[in-house]
């Protein structure tokens, strides 16, 4: 029970702490530039890429067989993918609503409702990555921390342009972390039922890790600047993640 609890709180607050220091950037600074957006992008990208090759994989290979990682992982890309598509058939109609009625304040809420489901499967990885090991556990959650800080600047920016009271900002943005303290009880319950179950989470987590850092960092980072940064923040990343690791 103990461990429970603690891994919840964990998740709870790399996945909170994260969007909050994104939200407070968001309405701190009236003017965020898409270069400093472009490289937190690269730079956990990188860091999740690190620790899907030389932590989350190769754990999961030591706990079980080749089949099941394999299964694990297009586990977690399917779950991705279906994930994406709920929410754009949920959310982009009514955000491009939105826009062209100007209500700023109405797409800031629609994209933390849709990022607040994205936060589940995040925390899902943190809660079965303590099942496998304390260092996996944290250095997912950093990953995952670094990973929310640019979603919280992209729902604070337009709930603050839009009108909404500084502190009813904050509270969004924090709510939208809480799922990945939900996913992490979820990850550390469903891991404590067998050896196999933490290997196929740990592939799921790898899956998902790998999809978000195909599907939506790197495209999203070189959308928002063309020059060397994305790429100096991916390789910095990834040492980042290496030394994580090695510690």
């Amino acid at each position: 029970m103990e461990h429970l609890v603690k891994t919840t709180l964990i998740g709870l607050f790399f996945g909170t702490f994260g969007t909050t220091l994104g939200g407070i950037i968001g309405i701190t600074f009236k003017n965020t530039s898409n270069k400093f957006l472009s490289f937190i992008l690269s730079l956990a990208s990188g860091l999740m890429i690190s620790i899907v090759c030389f932590d989350l994989v190769p754990e999961a290979l030591e706990i079980a067989n080749l089949p099941i990682i394999l299964l694990g992982i297009l586990l977690g890309v399917i779950g991705m993918i279906i994930c994406d598509i709920l929410v754009q058939k949920k959310f982009s109609t009514k955000v491009a609503k939105a826009k062209t009625s100007n209500s700023l304040l109405q797409t800031g809420i629609i994209v933390s409702i849709g990022l607040a489901l994205h936060n589940f499967p995040e925390g899902l990885a943190i809660g079965s990555g303590f099942g496998a090991s304390i260092k996996l556990g944290y250095s997912l959650a950093v990953a995952i921390l670094l990973h929310d800080i640019p979603e919280g600047i992209s729902m604070a920016v337009p709930m603050k342009n839009g009108g909404m009271k500084v502190s009813k900002v904050i509270f969004y943005v924090v709510l939208s972390g809480i799922t990945t303290g939900i996913g992490a009880l979820f990850g550390a319950i469903i891991g404590g039922i067998s050896k196999e179950i933490i290997a196929i989470c740990l592939s799921f987590a790898a899956g998902a890790m790998l999809y978000i850092v195909s599907g939506e960092l790197i495209p999203e980072s070189n959308k928002l600047y063309k020059g060397r940064m994305s790429s100096i923040g991916n390789i910095m990343g990834f040492i980042l993640g290496i030394l994580t690791i090695s510690i």
